[in-house]
């Protein structure tokens, strides 16, 4: 009798999965998948009870929906946000025709959001491999697809679209691509506006002539954007570029001095129609004037600006996490989808377990705030209130001290010198 050798295969190695960058990215994509079947966006009594609760998803898609009645963006009604998150998602309303539901809207967007993530971590592999090497490279990749907050805001906003932008703009700016950058730039600031904070890095880091280059490039293609959105309404395409900046505080420490214990919202859907609802203060006004905030961030960023002696590709993206920062921490205003952003510029400056450390401990923060205390808000319309104003007041100022500390960390990196190799 003749023995047949038995097909075998050899058990998995540790090594081999941590290296092996396609199992990371089946894992990753598969997990969220997942996610999506067994929660699935669904709405119960006007209110979404899957996987997108607590989350603005269910906002937008009613915004979307008022393409229903021929009613379009930046024609028949006003969006706090440039053009590009819009145009998508009412396109993916409307492509779903008669059928279409918040379900199955969601999920789309899901779907779409879910491939701009695995862009990121594509990209966070890519950077960490161009600053450190392989090892750390594909380290970052496997510490960011364990991270809650993007996979998070993945099902509740957009933030995924911006960061992978982002992160675009940087990786082909650390590449010398710096043409195909600005056009990463100004994509991501026709999605939200702080890609366009790569400018300061090129402006440092780049000779005058090739940094006009940039600038020019991405704001050509910022206003061949918005030049027919102006000349089809202009009325209704101006509050997307101001009213983000008219908004009252909320969720900082300047609003804590002005007594406004709120988010960021703004009023109704029906609102939208209206062009004078995006310049409505919903909250008290400022005690310290904007232009004191924005004096006070430039004077900083301009320290910083002189004070950087590292020109290495670890300086470039500190530098652009510290404008981040600078920019965030001067704002009337705190998003907790902002993470998205903060996290992969932390861990790539820091890919040490301080830095993970300092990740986790933010996000856990972040998290408490909201909705952790916000959910509690029910009976004020989501506004903090009694026994809750300390623990948030708590939580808006630790969360300021830690975003303060890692600016401090990234200026001591700044003030590095490259450490060379003969």
């Amino acid at each position: 009798m003749t023995d047949y050798p038995r097909a075998t295969s050899s058990p998995i190695q540790l090594t081999q999965l941590l290296g092996d960058f396609r199992l990371l990215l089946i894992l990753f994509i598969s997990f969220r998948l997942m996610l999506m079947m067994i929660y699935q966006p669904m709405l119960i009594d006007t209110v979404e009870r899957g996987v997108g609760a607590q989350g603005d998803r269910l906002y937008h898609f009613q915004l979307s929906s008022l393409t229903e009645d021929g009613d379009y963006p930046f024609i028949d009604w006003w969006s706090e946000f440039p053009p590009v998150w819009y145009f998508m998602t009412t396109a993916v309303y409307q492509l779903q025709g008669e059928q279409v539901n918040y379900s199955g809207w969601s999920m789309a967007i899901g779907m779409i959001l879910l491939a701009f993530d695995a862009g990121n971590l594509v990209l966070m592999r890519a950077i960490g491999t161009q600053l450190y090497g392989k090892n750390t490279g594909m380290t970052l990749a496997w510490v960011y697809a364990l991270m809650l907050a993007p996979m998070v805001f993945m099902f509740w906003n957009f933030e995924t679209m911006v960061a992978f932008f982002l992160l675009l703009g940087l990786y082909l700016l650390l590449r010398k691509r710096d043409d195909q950058s600005a056009l990463a730039a100004a994509v991501g600031a026709l999605t939200k506006f702080t890609p366009a904070l790569l400018f300061g890095a090129v402006i440092r880091f780049r000779e005058p002539k090739a940094a006009a280059r940039y600038i020019a490039i991405a704001l050509g293609v910022f206003a061949l954007v918005y030049a027919p959105l102006f000349a089809i309404n202009a009325e209704m395409t101006l509050p997307s570029l101001t009213a983000q900046f008219s908004k009252a505080s909320y969720q900082t420490v300047w609003a804590i001095i002005d007594g406004n214990y709120i988010t960021g919202n703004f009023g109704t859907v029906e609102s939208h129609f209206d062009p004078d609802a995006a310049n409505e203060l919903y909250g008290e006004p400022a005690v310290i004037p904007s232009f004191v905030r924005l004096g006070l961030a430039a004077a900083i960023g301009l320290f910083v600006f002189l004070r950087t002696r590292r020109f290495d590709d670890r300086g470039v993206v500190a530098f652009t996490g510290i404008t981040l920062l600078i920019f965030f921490l001067q704002a009337q205003g705190w998003s907790p989808q902002w993470l998205v952003q903060i996290i992969p510029l932390i861990l790539l400056v820091f890919p040490t377990r301080n830095g993970v450390l300092a990740v986790v401990v933010l996000s856990m923060v972040v998290f408490f705030e909201y909705p952790v205390l916000f959910i509690r808000t029910g009976a004020t319309e989501g506004e903090i209130f009694g026994p809750l104003i300390p623990p948030f007041i708590a939580a808006v100022g630790l969360r300021t001290v830690i975003l303060v500390a890692v600016c401090v960390a990234y200026y001591g990196v700044l003030r590095q010198k490259p450490v060379t190799t003969s």
